[in-house]
């Protein structure tokens, strides 16, 4: 485990979801409707399982018509992730700037970070584009760190800003109904339950205001590798999910936890705020007990679960966004905990 110290803060975060949304009971319908004779009954009952699970009311999904993802032409699905990936990104991103005050012209960093679709180039050449980025802005495309991947990008945004100063644009995007597969496979049934569209952004500067990051710390386990991560069959990205990951997972975020608040001096009572990844209700219940924390402290998480469902990665900047629309006082202490493939955890300890 690793941590990193530096006077970054955030100034502005920002979030942007596809204008389809659909409720569970409409998901459970399109799921019959579409692979009622596909599916074993077995599997159309775990479907209605996890569906009918009230953590999870709405969630969004990249789609004019839901129906063309049945079938999907491989062509058509990179093309759509590539235009909503585009298009939610730079949304979220025109508002973390309006946010921060900050115009495009003085951003000196761009870090996208995605786990659910490849381009080359990556993002960031789509976004300098589309956002009027300096030409001679650092771009740092990262895939491949799944529903972690916000706070190491918040990583690589803060070492910028050590060595170069000026403002770095962060933004997390994932476009998981691109990697929408139905089979009898229960990794396919919980995460076609779980998982939906999205992205965030957020400002990154040197200068005075916003949010303090005062430490960070990231924890490795790639023993645990297979337990969460895609996998490649026929071609296609296919989500496995171990049923141990929830134990798993709450592990890891112990260490993080432990290590990050070490660190810095603090003990979890003085942290105000949780913002966590929102992997599901029971991740989010192993994680609560595991860390001892009130059922409090997971309330923004699992109203943003409710909201959205898991976006993957932008997910815990949706979960700090909740927290702020909430009221924060100064001086406060937040915690951002991510989690995902490698299997890999991460912390940011923020001061208001």
């Amino acid at each position: 485990m690793t941590a990193v110290k530096n006077p970054a803060r955030i100034a502005s975060v920002a979030t942007a979801l596809p204008p389809y949304r659909a409720d569970q009971e409409t998901a459970s319908r399109y799921f019959r409707r579409h692979y009622g004779e596909r599916l074993s009954r077995g599997s159309l009952a775990v479907l209605d399982k996890v569906l009918g699970h009230g953590s999870i009311r709405t969630r969004h999904f990249a789609v004019e018509n839901p129906d063309c993802l049945v079938d999907e032409d491989p062509d058509l699905r990179v093309e759509r992730y590539t235009r909503w990936a585009v298009n939610l990104s730079a949304e979220a991103a025109r508002k973390a700037l309006c946010g921060a005050k900050t115009d495009a012209e003085d951003i000196s960093a761009l870090v996208v970070n995605t786990c659910t679709g490849y381009l080359c180039p990556g993002l960031t050449s789509y976004l300098i584009e589309n956002l009027g980025l300096p030409r001679d802005v650092r771009g740092y495309d990262l895939v491949g760190s799944g529903c972690g991947g916000a706070l190491p990008a918040l990583g690589v945004g803060r070492g910028h800003l050590a060595s170069s100063g000026g403002a770095a644009l962060l933004v997390s995007v994932e476009i998981c109904s691109a990697t929408f597969q139905v089979g009898d496979d229960r990794s396919l049934l919980v995460s076609n339950a779980l998982f939906g569209d999205g992205a965030a952004a957020a400002v990154l500067r040197d200068g005075p205001g916003g949010l303090e990051i005062i430490n960070s710390a990231s924890c490795h386990m790639p023993e645990e590798r297979d337990k969460i991560r895609y996998v490649y069959r026929g071609g296609k990205l296919h989500n496995q999910l171990s049923p141990a990951l929830p134990g798993v997972v709450a592990g890891a975020v112990a260490d993080v936890v432990e290590d990050m608040l070490g660190q810095a001096g603090v003990t979890k009572g003085e942290v105000a705020h949780w913002a966590f990844h929102t992997g599901g209700d029971k991740i989010l219940g192993e994680i609560r007990e595991r860390l001892s924390l009130r059922e409090e402290a997971m309330a923004p998480s699992r109203r943003v679960l409710e909201r959205c469902g898991n976006i993957s990665s932008p997910t815990v900047w949706f979960s700090l966004r909740d927290i702020l629309d909430g009221g924060v006082k100064p001086g406060e202490l937040i915690a951002m905990v991510t989690f995902g493939a490698g299997l890999s955890a991460h912390g940011c300890l923020l001061r208001v």
